[in-house]
């Protein structure tokens, strides 16, 4: 085992990478480097190094928006499930019916625009980290955005299911309600 490492030090392993120059090559440029973007994706490349400013801006906002829906959805599922628990069950409506639908909400919305996105597998690397282990001479600009592959089963699940626990407790709530009148 150790060999093996030592190899992997002197030899390290091909990363599995794609770097998006930044070449303007004509009016369509932008359109190009969305092309270029797509077919990486699709090709599920481990790294995606993005040097177009504007396309890894974008792209950088669009994983975070949906990074935000996603903790939204959790959190405020989370909220809504506990707060039977913590406070009184004549407070408890006003603060677990909104939190549970507005899981249900974000859950369903990061389902139709970002569940078949390709780029929902990917993450921002913030830390530079992976920008490192790239060969010198790799890029042409200073400061490019670099897509990380991470698997996000879990995570998917996890979200989906706390929505889903949430919609069923809102139900059972406003069925109470509803029935109470």
């Amino acid at each position: 085992m150790a060999a093996l490492e030592v190899e992997e030090r002197i030899n390290p392993p091909q990363m599995d990478y794609y770097v998006i120059h930044e070449v303007y090559d004509g009016d369509f440029s932008q359109e190009q480097f969305e092309a270029e973007l797509d077919a990486a994706l699709e090709h599920q490349y481990r790294y995606i190094v993005i040097e177009p400013a504007r396309l890894g801006d974008e792209t950088a906002r669009w994983i975070s928006v949906g990074n935000c829906l996603h903790r939204t959805s959790v959190v405020t599922g989370i909220i809504c499930l506990l707060t039977p628990l913590s406070l009184p069950s004549s407070s408890a409506l006003y603060l677990g019916l909104p939190a549970g639908a507005l899981s249900v909400a974000c859950a369903a919305l990061y389902g139709v625009s970002w569940q078949s996105d390709p780029c929902c597998h990917y993450q921002v690397d913030l830390s530079g980290r992976e920008l490192a282990l790239l060969p010198p001479g790799t890029l042409r600009t200073s400061s490019p955005v670099v897509l990380v592959r991470k698997e996000d089963t879990h995570r998917k699940r996890l979200h989906n299911f706390i929505a889903l626990t949430a919609l069923v407790y809102c139900a059972q709530k406003v069925f109470e309600l509803c029935t109470d009148w």
